[in-house]
């Protein structure tokens, strides 16, 4: 009995590894049935071009596959018809990007609630009908939600609230009806209701009181500060009763004549009022122009004097060629705000505003000063005064913020506005509160006495990283030039965001000046000298001294590579081995961490190649790190990649602190 026994266990084993063998396969198989069933009820005019037996992560409109799954689904411009069937949609679980952009698909959009991993949806420009679809507002990770130009109808709901990550709400071009609701999440940053049958009052909320009239126009009802059209006021003034007893005549006359001497008496008081306000300004305003103006408040127009030098914040103005006081063109009244991307035209802000904000030095650097400003209406952005306001030429500058301001990508800070006069140059970004990796990485402290970041935080931030690069370099001619841990900021949902990209182009390569400290170990070696270019190969250098500074913890102020050379693996993990001593490092020291750590360490390697032609390009870069990534959270347990270890993470970040950028 114990052979036969025997040998139905080694059978058994073997059907069993079999079976696994095939789970790739059938998983894979499953998404290609799900395709072809979304293909079979929307595409009558066999517009997609999808074959049974072939790998469907290369079909036309699967822009990205993970782990054998669907992840982003671009199907645009194809002409696709008929109505989509919820019991296809909720198979794509692991979709992050769904868009059927400009087609003709119609009837109600279905309940997408099975879609708990999407980010981004694109439904515009189609023939959708019914209500808004408010099965989304209950997935927690969407970001982006365009549903313009339907049909659209009934009220927006109030559960769009709960999106707390909520940063695109494109719904003009519909029939809604019914109020706005008070959104008010930060995030919020390219919002347009235009163009519906909307009603009421504006919900003067910060998340919406940024936007102009061109976000809210074709909708006569409504009301508020943003349309420039007043609400009425409710209630209406009291009428005299029929029953009230007639004044006699003599008695109405007297009572006219005292109203008529006290309003004079009033008026003339009120006259006095007004001309002793006047002269006290203008006693005020001489006496303020006698003062120095480092004793002045400060904002954005002010000049910089001893708070600046002290960090306690400080005006965007400065010595001018040597002058003292506001900006340069104050007397001349040159240049505007110039407003970049189609969304930006919406910001409900003029440069008057920004000169009058307050504003507060966040850092400086090579390029020039940072500032947070704050205006009146409470809006804040951050400014960046550019050191040199001479070079390149107005013309040439224009072209360039032009191309930069095109620039949309959730792992980018947006560049929403500049201003340039004859020795002025302002730019104008999104207020990134949750500060810098700089000092997620190393707190306050600049000597490089950081610890590792989790693998999880590790890998996360590499990919961030990476997809924001490679969205830079898929645009022709285009580099970061700039890129460090200063240089990346935290948004809302602590995703990292390239900040300052696009800017070297604007140094005097004339200049003596060179890079400061910090940028240069951050530099490839072809590239120390700043007369030179910036060009692909070395931001991808930039990319990797970075990815060492996240395994270890440490600034890279010492060259790493030319100092460990051909060590640099063993440095990194003698450095994570004696966190790990310490007992601070909350990374287990198992085979599997050993394995992440190798993956990460072998991106850095190799693109801290020192000759340009042998770092790969950012796409295989990113390729690498989200092979290492899903196999991380394959072999890793569920502690060790779960959300609330990057919580726990992010928690120690210093808020409102930017290092020097």
């Amino acid at each position: 009995m114990e052979p036969l026994v025997s040998r139905y266990n080694l059978l058994l084993l073997l059907l069993s590894l079999f079976v696994l063998s095939l789970q790739p396969t059938l998983v894979r198989s499953g998404d290609a049935d799900v395709l072809l069933s979304l293909k079979s009820s929307i595409d009558p005019f066999n517009s997609l071009q999808w074959r049974r037996g072939t790998d469907f992560c290369n079909w036309d409109g699967v822009k990205e596959c993970m782990n054998g799954r669907v992840t982003k689904l671009v199907l645009e411009y194809l002409n696709l018809t008929g109505h989509l069937d919820p019991k296809i949609l909720n198979r794509f679980d692991q979709l992050r990007v769904l868009s059927f952009k400009s087609n003709s698909i119609s009837g109600p959009i279905p309940d997408l609630s099975g879609l708990i991993n999407l980010k981004s949806l694109f439904l515009s420009n189609n023939n959708f009908s019914g209500d808004f679809p408010e099965s989304i507002t209950g997935l927690h990770r969407l970001k982006v939600i365009v549903l313009a130009a339907n049909r659209l109808s009934g009220d927006i709901p109030p559960s769009l609230l709960k999106l707390n990550r909520l940063y695109v709400l494109y719904l003009q071009d519909n029939r809604f009806t019914g109020t706005i609701p008070p959104l008010n999440q930060t995030s919020l940053r390219f919002f347009n209701v235009s163009n519906n049958q909307l009603s009421g009052q504006i919900p003067a909320t910060p998340a919406l009181i940024r936007y102009n009239a061109s976000s809210f126009s074709g909708n006569l009802d409504l009301c508020g500060e943003q349309v420039h059209n007043q609400c009425a006021i409710t209630g209406s003034p009291p009428s005299i009763s029929p029953a009230s007893p007639t004044v006699p005549k003599s008695k109405s006359n007297r009572s006219k004549l005292i109203k008529i001497i006290a309003s004079s008496v009033g008026g003339f008081a009120l006259l006095l009022l007004i001309l002793g306000f006047l002269i006290c300004f203008i006693c005020f305003r001489r006496h303020r122009k006698e003062e120095p103006p480092e004793a002045r408040s400060k904002g954005i127009g002010a000049t910089e004097g001893t708070r600046a030098e002290t960090g306690e914040g400080s005006g965007i103005g400065g010595n001018n060629g040597g002058k003292q006081g506001g900006f340069s063109w104050e007397g001349e009244r040159l240049g505007t705000l110039v407003f970049l991307g189609a969304g930006d035209q919406q910001m409900n802000y003029s440069l008057e505003d920004l000169l009058k904000a307050s504003a507060e030095t966040l850092g400086r650097g090579t390029m020039g000063s940072t500032y947070k400003a704050v205006m009146e209406s409470g809006y804040i952005v951050t400014v960046k005064r550019l050191k040199d306001a001479r070079y390149p030429r107005m013309e040439e500058f224009g072209r360039q913020m032009d191309i930069l301001g095109t620039l949309r990508h959730t792992n980018l800070v947006p560049l929403r506005a500049y201003f340039q006069a004859k020795e002025e140059r302002l730019l104008v970004y999104d207020y990134f509160p949750n500060g810098s990796l700089f000092s997620l990485i190393h707190g306050t402290r600049t000597g490089g006495g950081g610890k590792p970041l989790h693998w999880t935080s590790c890998l996360k931030i590499a990919e961030d990283l990476a997809t924001g690069l490679l969205y830079i370099h898929q645009n022709p001619g285009l580099t970061h030039g700039n890129l460090k841990s200063s240089n990346v900021l935290l948004g809302s949902d602590f995703e990292s965001c390239l900040t300052d990209y696009g800017l070297t182009s604007f140094q005097d390569p004339d200049s003596v000046e060179e890079p400061s400290a910090t940028s240069l170990f951050y530099r490839a070696p072809e590239c120390r000298d700043i007369r030179k270019p910036p060009t692909q190969p070395a931001d991808v250098y930039s990319f990797g001294v970075l990815l060492l500074e996240l395994l270890t913890g440490k600034t890279p102020f010492q060259d790493l590579v030319q100092e460990h050379g051909s060590d640099i693996p063993r440095w990194v993990r003698c450095v994570r081995e004696e966190e790990t001593d310490s007992g601070d490092d909350p990374a287990s020291s198992n085979d599997a961490s050993e394995e992440k750590l190798q993956a990460l360490i072998n991106v850095a390697m190799a693109c801290v190649s020192i000759a340009p032609d042998n770092r790969p390009v950012m796409r295989e870069v990113l390729k690498m790190i989200r092979d290492a990534r899903a196999e991380a959270q394959v072999s890793s347990n569920s502690s060790d990649h779960s959300p609330g270890r990057w919580s726990d993470t992010v928690q120690s970040l210093p808020r409102e602190e930017h290092s020097s950028i």
